[in-house]
């Protein structure tokens, strides 16, 4: 086993969120990232496409970050975040 401290999985979905965030990832977007065990998987919504890529890439250089599993769905336009589903 390698010689490094191991990073918990809450303080390992705080850094992940926070750098979403920095992004600007955030709302309207609705992304979630669950950690476990290194293994980072992100479910929710994007905007758009380019949004992925810069999520994965971002989060994969988060300290305790071994795997991305990206579950992203990407809104087709005109349906963006419509509040009413009634539409």
């Amino acid at each position: 086993m390698k010689n490094e401290a191991k990073i918990l999985d809450p303080m390992v979905s705080q850094s992940v969120n926070q750098r979403l965030s920095s992004l600007g990832i955030r709302a309207p977007c609705r992304v979630t990232a669950v950690s476990s065990k290194g293994s980072v998987t992100l479910s929710g919504t994007i905007q758009y496409e380019h949004q992925r890529a810069m999520a994965v890439r971002a989060i994969r250089g988060v300290a305790g970050v071994q795997r991305v599993v990206d579950q992203l769905r990407v809104i087709p336009t005109g349906q963006h975040w419509k509040t009413d589903p009634k539409g």
